[in-house]
């Protein structure tokens, strides 16, 4: 389990439990759709990592780190809009926007090392 001994999992683990912790408090009419949302998306981040880091092929595992990159992405927007719809502190906001950016640079690293190498 290769992908275990990445830093940038280990980061996208902690967004993760961050996630499930701040959107506990959000309104109950929220449960089966943004918070739905924020949930598959934080999953997804991980889960493909884990995904093409167990994929043989270049293309594949770049297939899936890329589709992880696209899941911080969407939950970058999604809390974007729970901070306009204040189901989200400042503070809280701030936390979040940090942790999926250093994440998403950190996959970007990963992304860019892959096709580096595929290129020599």
């Amino acid at each position: 389990m290769f992908h275990k001994k990445l830093d940038v999992w280990k980061e996208m683990l902690d967004l993760v439990e961050l996630v499930y912790r701040l959107t506990k408090k959000y309104p109950k009419e929220e449960l089966y759709v943004l918070v739905s949302q924020m949930r598959r998306a934080v999953v997804s981040a991980p889960s493909n990592l884990a995904e093409g880091c167990a994929r043989s092929g270049g293309q594949e595992k770049t297939h899936f780190f890329l589709i992880s990159r696209g899941s911080l992405s969407e939950l970058d927007t999604q809390v974007e809009i729970s901070l306009r719809l204040q189901y989200l502190s400042k503070d809280e906001f701030e936390v979040l926007s940090e942790k999926i950016l250093k994440t998403s640079k950190m996959m970007q690293g990963l992304i860019n090392s892959r096709t580096v190498n595929k290129e020599q």
